[in-house]
């Protein structure tokens, strides 16, 4: 394949696939808890250099770049605004820790606090997901009864009350994207210290994904993609130029 189709066509392919990551971003914009991913990008070696047959830095002609191409996608979990709503079972973490949510029996993360009672009196996500308490148990309320949130996480209600239970990985690397705003820990979970709970009752945490910013990146993105594109087109032409000189000298 002709070198420059190939460089234009793999920076076609990583700019679709970064307009993906910010879409989803974008439309995302307004999910209580959501963090937005960011793309990876890196420079692409030479064919020679990713066979060892040449050396990066060489100079030579073999070292020529490859354009660039999307390597992975990571989570920024910069703690969003948080936002007063007054909703009875709406809650947010002011600093670090997660809510704990039970998923078909796994023990997922959220920092989405838009919680509801059903009618059985369980406290549960918009998908309907028990939230768990410090025990590993549902947490079950009389919506009926009194109740009261504090600020440490302790839901006081009619015949006592629970601790919310707050977790946090060892290492946000640890955290894994599963959907619906939910994160499989990939390691051991540590409490949040009793000093550290903090948990707005009547508040939710807000998308920490900035639109203004988001919006530019995908101007950029798709012209960086249409400027891709166009190369694709150049070479093509030249290509079929040759192609129609060489059969005329025949």
């Amino acid at each position: 394949m002709d070198y420059g189709l190939y460089v234009s066509a793999a920076g076609a392919d990583t700019q679709t696939q970064r307009m993906e990551v910010l879409s989803h971003n974008m439309a995302n914009v307004d999910t209580p808890g959501f963090k937005e991913e960011l793309a990876v990008l890196q420079a692409r070696y030479s064919r020679e250099v990713r066979d060892g047959t040449d050396m990066a830095g060489s100079g030579g002609i073999n070292d020529l770049g490859s354009g660039v191409s999307m390597i992975d996608t990571v989570t920024n979990f910069t703690e969003g605004t948080l936002k007063q709503t007054q909703g009875k079972w709406d809650m947010a973490i002011h600093g670090e820790g997660f809510f704990v949510v039970d998923s078909d029996g796994q023990q997922l993360l959220t920092r989405a606090g838009n919680f509801q009672v059903d009618a059985d009196g369980q406290l549960l996500t918009q998908q309907g997901d028990p939230v768990l308490s410090t025990a590993g148990t549902p947490i079950q309320i009389d919506s009926s009864m009194y109740s009261m949130l504090h600020k440490d996480g302790y839901l006081e209600h009619s015949g006592g009350g629970e601790w919310l239970a707050l977790k946090k990985p060892k290492s946000l690397g640890d955290l894994v994207r599963v959907g619906e705003n939910l994160f499989r820990p990939l390691g051991p979970l540590d409490d949040v210290d009793d000093s550290q709970r903090r948990v707005e009752s009547g508040f939710l945490e807000i998308s920490d994904v900035r639109p203004t910013r988001t919006m530019l990146e995908l101007i950029e993105t798709s012209r960086m993609y249409e400027a891709n594109v166009r190369m694709i087109q150049n070479h093509d032409q030249m290509t079929g130029s040759l192609v129609s000189r060489i059969l005329r000298v025949r």
